[in-house]
């Protein structure tokens, strides 16, 4: 989410936060820990056991006997592959937690941020935040925090057997380890730099076209542009596949640099063994047990290499996310303040732009308590915006709104939802029932609550004509029910909601004239007790209304 201008953070910041998001489950990842050491030397000694005993056969080494080191040798292989499993399960246990905890966490950072911040914003982009991005952060949470510790741990016991032996070994291991575990990881990681976030951004926008051409398809087909539709999303394709080749590149020359190293200091153990053995500074079975010990000790190290292949994107994601978290709503929720009763509405002197473009100047009205005020005017012309600001998804530029005595900007959300009902131009159906669409106003509202809300919407009728009812599912984004009958659910559920100031925009823009009297009929004997502001462009539509203003440009006429 970052912009332009923006200044990204460090690798190093960004696992630092991912990394303190673990401090409830720290006595997990230290059990994770402590059996992924365990584990990893296990693995290790089976082969300096296995040298032990080659040891004992040549009869250079007497101190333990064959049966317990081939008794040793058996019981590490068992325990290595029960210590695996157990640290596997704890960094995945780890992992699950804090992906739920996250997505919890960008769910209510979205809810906080939604209109003001999202409008406008590219909903693939989200969409990969949310889904792939948050996905991937369970690699950097079950194979990433605790590899490292079990590198530098398991790299410090085995320095303290070579160093046992003899300082040289002990600093030409402690050389390797550095190499193959720091240097070529800050190496790579250092030449992918921004590659990672490159990607995922571009997989964002990638999303995103996709999304809007499943949802232009009609049009598509309709005016014969598919075709260009399919170069468009063949260049970025393109573009992505292109990065991800440049990253796999840099893998692989990891691999291979990796690879390379771990020959040239096994090899360089032997030769430095060998040659401390020549001159009396080091037993036959010194030199070969660090030999030994050195080839087989570098898979915490490697593993600790290996991050780096898939750290950039991971990285990317984490950074991503938590911009998302760390970003400011426009509007900041309003909560412990007195609780605030409906009363008139009054607007007064307000301007408002979006961006550079001015929508109301100089606006004023007052919506009296228990009125029924109608706001006439062309698209374009403020309407809409007057609405989302006295639902408070915007602050005015300038000017005041007041409810009674009170400031819009002072009331308590909960309060000021509570008191409104909206009904948009384009009312969101969920993939869910028919009754489960109209209960989002009224979570936990009976099937009478919802069938007499229905009824208000003049929509019973129809919905008692499907063949599952109120059962009936209304398909992804409501695509199988026309645009009226979606337009009525979202007037169904303002009744259910049953607010005493009833927001209503465009009501009845999908509706022909008889339904449009149908619904302006519910109004009219359905809302006698409660306060109404409706806007459309349609006169017909003006005849439920007490009073009409005329709005055009941005004012009142």
């Amino acid at each position: 989410m970052n912009k332009k201008g923006e200044e990204r953070r460090s690798g190093i910041q960004i696992m630092g936060q991912l990394i303190g998001l673990v401090r409830p489950l720290l006595h997990v990842m230290s059990a994770a820990v402590f059996l992924g050491v365990l584990g990893y030397l296990c693995a290790i000694f089976l082969t300096v056991l296995a040298g032990m005993a080659l040891l004992n056969l040549m009869g250079l080494q007497k101190n333990i006997s064959l049966a317990i080191l081939f008794i040793s040798l058996g019981t590490a292989a068992v325990l290595r592959g029960i210590l695996h499993y157990g640290e596997q399960a704890c960094n995945h246990y780890i992992a699950f937690k804090l992906l739920a905890l996250i997505r919890h966490k960008v769910f209510a950072a979205l809810r906080k941020l939604c209109p003001a911040k999202l409008d406008g914003r590219e909903k693939g982009n989200l969409i990969s935040i949310i889904t792939s991005d948050i996905e991937l952060l369970e690699v950097f949470y079950a194979h990433t925090i605790s590899p490292i510790a079990i590198a530098v741990i398991t790299s410090l016991i085995l320095e303290v057997i070579f160093f046992h032996y003899h300082v040289l070994a002990g600093l030409t291991a402690l050389a390797g380890y550095l190499l193959v575990g720091v240097a070529v990881p800050l190496w790579n990681s250092a030449k992918g730099a921004g590659k990672g976030m490159a990607f995922r951004n571009e997989f964002g926008r990638l999303n995103s076209f996709v999304l809007d051409s499943l949802r232009g398809l009609d049009e598509t087909i309709q005016y014969g542009c598919g075709e260009d539709q399919t170069k468009k999303l063949e260049q970025m394709s393109a573009g992505l596949d292109a990065r991800q080749r440049e990253m796999k590149d840099l893998e692989g020359n990891q691999r291979g640099v990796t690879n390379v190293l771990i020959l040239v200091f096994s090899f360089g153990m032997l030769f430095l063994t060998a040659w401390l053995c020549v001159e009396g500074n080091l037993g036959f079975d010194g030199m070969l047990l660090c030999t030994i010990l050195m080839m087989s000790s570098f898979g915490p190290v490697v593993a600790l290499s290996g991050l780096s292949n898939n750290l950039m994107q991971t990285l990317a994601s984490g950074e991503r996310v938590l911009s998302l978290l760390e970003e400011e709503p426009v509007i900041r929720e309003v909560e412990g303040a007195p609780e605030t009763q409906f009363d008139t509405v009054e607007c007064d002197n307000i301007n408002f732009s979006y961006e550079d473009e001015q929508i109301l100047k100089d606006y004023s009205i007052t919506i009296p308590k228990g009125s029924r005020v109608g706001i006439h005017g062309k698209s374009g012309s403020g309407k809409s915006t007057l609405l989302k600001l006295l639902m408070r998804f915007y602050d005015p530029d300038s000017g005041r709104i007041d409810i009674g005595t009170h400031r819009i900007s002072s009331v308590n959300t909960s309060d000021l939802r509570n008191m409104e009902s909206y009904v948009t131009q384009e009312t969101c159906l969920f993939h869910d029932s028919i009754a489960n669409n109209i209960a989002v106003a009224k979570p936990g509202a009976s099937r009478e609550e919802i069938e007499e809300a229905a009824k208000k919407a003049s929509l019973h009728e129809f919905i008692m004509s499907l063949p599952g009812g109120y059962d009936t599912p209304v398909g992804e984004l409501g695509d199988t029910l026309s645009g009226g009958e979606r337009q009525r659910i979202g007037i169904a559920r303002a009744f259910l909601h049953d607010a005493p100031l009833l927001l209503l925009d465009e009501p009845t823009s999908n509706l022909d004239s008889l339904n449009e009297g149908i619904v302006l009929k519910s109004l009219r004997e359905s809302c006698r007790d409660k306060t109404v502001v409706l806007v459309s462009h349609r006169e017909s539509t003006m005849a439920v209304a007490e009073k009409v203003y005329q709005m055009e440009n941005g004012r009142l006429s």
